[in-house]
């Protein structure tokens, strides 16, 4: 159970875990309240918890139309898409104050199963409605015609609102491998799944509050931006960075290190 105090707490002493080869942490899977219905802190109080962490930045990947989102689903495309990255842009000001790296992102949801987009410019998400009913495949091409990636989330969760678990091989770029909300066993089955796919692996601690759980990316230079951080994902060499679940550290493509 949730306890406000430990929390407190948690966040006051939590400091990230980095290896001196790769100092420099992303958080790339992370919710707040003013998007994501199951958030309990803003957008600006995770870039401050995170940047308190040791962390150098983070991507904000709220829930979208298809998942549990806050924003009204009534709106018309481009009300709903201003006011669902806002909180983004309160994050970015504060982060460019304070030395600290945010970068706009969402995640996906198509009946419980997930999947985190990044890479589109929210000016190019204005212009593509087309988003809002696409497929599993008809996102997919669509994200990549703008430039963008696509990560399927937490592959193996097991969940209330997941119904059944669905994989799509040929409709994702990488895989969520890593993902400290889930039991460790859940990750493993992700690890064998991306490590047969040949596919790079993330890793985030898909938290929803500021007492945060460690997880993440790992480079051995800062990140200059999400378009950055896709180039690096899709390019990597095994060792070109490294994804931790806040205990255990592996390459860009699953082995243990």
């Amino acid at each position: 159970m949730f306890h406000p105090v430990r929390a407190l707490l948690f966040l006051v002493m939590f400091k990230v875990k980095t290896l001196s080869e790769y100092p420099y942490l992303y958080e790339t899977h992370c919710h707040s309240s003013e998007s994501s219905a199951c958030a309990r802190n803003t957008a600006v109080e995770m870039a401050m918890a995170h940047k308190r962490a040791g962390y150098a930045g983070m991507v904000l990947t709220n829930h979208n139309w298809g998942g549990h989102t806050s924003i009204d689903r009534d709106l018309g495309w481009r009300d709903f898409i201003t006011q669902f990255f806002e909180p983004y842009y309160l994050a970015k000001e504060w982060g460019d104050a304070n030395d600290f790296l945010v970068m706009p992102g969402y995640e996906a949801g198509y009946n419980g199963t997930e999947f985190l987009i990044y890479g589109v410019e929210i000016d190019w998400i204005l212009d593509h409605p087309e988003l809002r009913d696409a497929t599993v495949s008809e996102q997919f091409d669509i994200i990549h015609s703008g430039g963008g990636i696509v990560v399927h989330a937490h592959p193996f969760r097991e969940a209330f609102y997941i119904e059944e678990i669905r994989l799509y091989p040929k409709l994702v770029d990488g895989v969520e491998a890593l993902n400290a909300s889930n039991a460790p066993e859940i990750n493993e089955k992700a690890l064998k799944y991306a490590r047969e796919l040949g596919m790079f692996i993330t890793g985030g601690s898909d938290t929803h509050m500021t007492a945060l759980l460690g997880a993440g990316v790992a480079f051995d230079t800062k990140l200059t931006g999400i378009n950055d951080l896709v180039g690096r994902l899709q390019n990597a060499e095994p060792h070109d960075y490294v994804v931790t679940d806040g205990r255990d550290y592996f390459d860009a493509y699953g082995g243990k290190l």
